[in-house]
């Protein structure tokens, strides 16, 4: 009886002891079942190549403008960027029943500023004329009054005379009144005299300041000068678009090449800009890209790059001929490839391409590994410690400073960890610093 209390109370115990464990199993899986699972990876030694990759497009090295008279009705587009044309080829057609509309209103516009070219000559004639009657009148009585006022200086001598014979005739014969008498009389005559001569000079001063009046320059008037530029312009335009009407409306080439842009639309109207663009086939072809910021540290002007064209089996080394920042779009970078002569055409695409040797670093991870808030960056690398369910894994975080980087791996500088260190690259779940962890399998 004892034997077998004993062995229940063994077969319990041991019945507590399964289940004990086996709680403890459960509660540690429930447990490990929530805790995140990182993958990791080791650091290594590494050269940080920087690849520039930038796609672009083949431009023409030169293009030359294709002008038409300004306000043009454009009724027919014969031509489209990309087409190559030929000198004298029909680029587009003219409406011309808008044409005759537009050369209607440029002969109005003459006949209207010839009428005023004509009244002003006529005008001018008749004012002439009436000048040449004013002067020819004025001249007349000039003379006339120098005729007359002559007279009366004559008079007022000879009156002056007489009076001067009067007194010598009289002066021995004659008591002192008479003489008296005689002499006022001369003084009288003397004065009349000089009177007639002051009023002769300004008499004859005034009629010939008349005359240098009427032969005085009028004032300047460009009215007629004005009126004959204008007439002169509107003739040169209207025999512009005789040109364009002779030639049925049809703008042609003046020269051959690749229409590389197009700035009329059908139904628009030509401005005194370029209508079109032509590519220069005399002169090579460009090849255009843009760089980021990122991307120009790594590529310099005059730096040698590798270009692939499409349709093109081999990449050709060729040179940066031209690197600036873009004015249109801030903090990017234009680049131009000079083409040697005979490669591309404009419209073609492209891919740049430079590699970078960088230095070698013995502390690399991958770019996953590194976590940037506000310009400072850490990593978070496993650890082991005693927990309460056993030897327990942790998250650590450590701050690293990026020396350099690509799309693949990440330089540190001066790094608190060794080749020992398991780095962590993914979780599950977020992870914090201290944070009990799992390793994946």
């Amino acid at each position: 009886m004892e034997d077998k209390r004993k062995k229940k109370i063994v077969t319990g115990f041991m019945v507590f002891l399964a289940a004990m464990w086996l709680c403890t199993v459960i509660s540690k899986s429930i447990y490990a079942s929530r805790l995140p699972i990182v993958s990791t990876e080791s650091i290594e030694s590494k050269y940080v190549e920087h690849i520039v990759n930038a796609d672009g497009i083949v431009v023409a090295g030169e293009k030359n403008p294709i002008t038409a008279l300004g306000g043009l009705r454009v009724e027919k587009l014969m031509v489209q960027v990309g087409d190559q044309v030929e000198e004298g080829d029909v680029l587009f057609t003219i409406d011309m029943e808008d044409l005759d509309s537009i050369m209607g209103e440029k002969q109005n516009a003459i006949a209207r500023i010839q009428t005023q070219v004509d009244t002003i000559l006529a005008n001018e004639e008749l004012a002439r004329q009436r000048k040449a009657l004013e002067e020819q009148r004025a001249r007349e009585d000039y003379d006339a009054l120098a005729r007359y006022e002559d007279t009366l200086v004559g008079r007022a001598a000879e009156a002056y005379s007489q009076a001067e014979d009067d007194l010598g005739e009289q002066h021995d014969g004659l008591g002192g009144e008479t003489d008296d008498a005689l002499k006022d009389a001369l003084q009288q005559a003397a004065y009349a005299e000089a009177d007639a001569k002051w009023q002769r000079e300004n008499t004859m001063k005034d009629a010939g300041r008349k005359v240098e009046d009427i032969l005085a320059p009028e004032n300047e008037d460009s009215s007629l000068e004005v009126s004959q530029l204008e007439l002169a312009s509107l003739r040169a335009d209207l025999a512009l678009y005789q040109d364009v009407k002779n030639g049925n409306g049809e703008i042609r080439a003046a020269r051959g090449g690749l229409v590389t842009d197009i700035f009329v639309t059908t139904g628009g109207r030509t401005s005194d800009a370029a209508v079109m663009l032509l590519a220069d086939d005399s002169v090579p072809c460009q090849f255009k890209t843009t760089l980021t910021q990122e991307q120009k540290k790594y590529v310099g002007l005059n730096d040698t790059v590798s270009l692939k064209l499409d349709g093109s089996s081999r990449e050709k080394e060729v040179t940066i001929d031209y690197l600036a920042e873009s004015a249109s779009a801030p903090g990017s970078y234009e680049v131009y490839i000079n083409l040697p002569e005979g490669t591309g055409v404009p419209g073609m695409s492209g891919t740049m391409s430079h590699a970078e040797s960088g230095e070698k670093h013995s502390c690399c991870v991958t770019p996953a590994a590194v976590t940037t808030v506000d310009g400072r960056s850490h990593v978070y690398v496993v650890r082991e410690r005693e927990g309460i369910l056993g030897m327990e894994y942790y998250a650590e975080q450590v701050s690293v400073r990026i020396a350099d980087q690509n799309d693949y791996f990440v330089a540190l500088d001066n790094a608190p960890l060794d080749k020992e260190d398991r780095i962590i690259i993914s979780s599950t779940k977020t992870i914090e610093n201290g944070g009990i962890v799992r390793l994946s399998e």
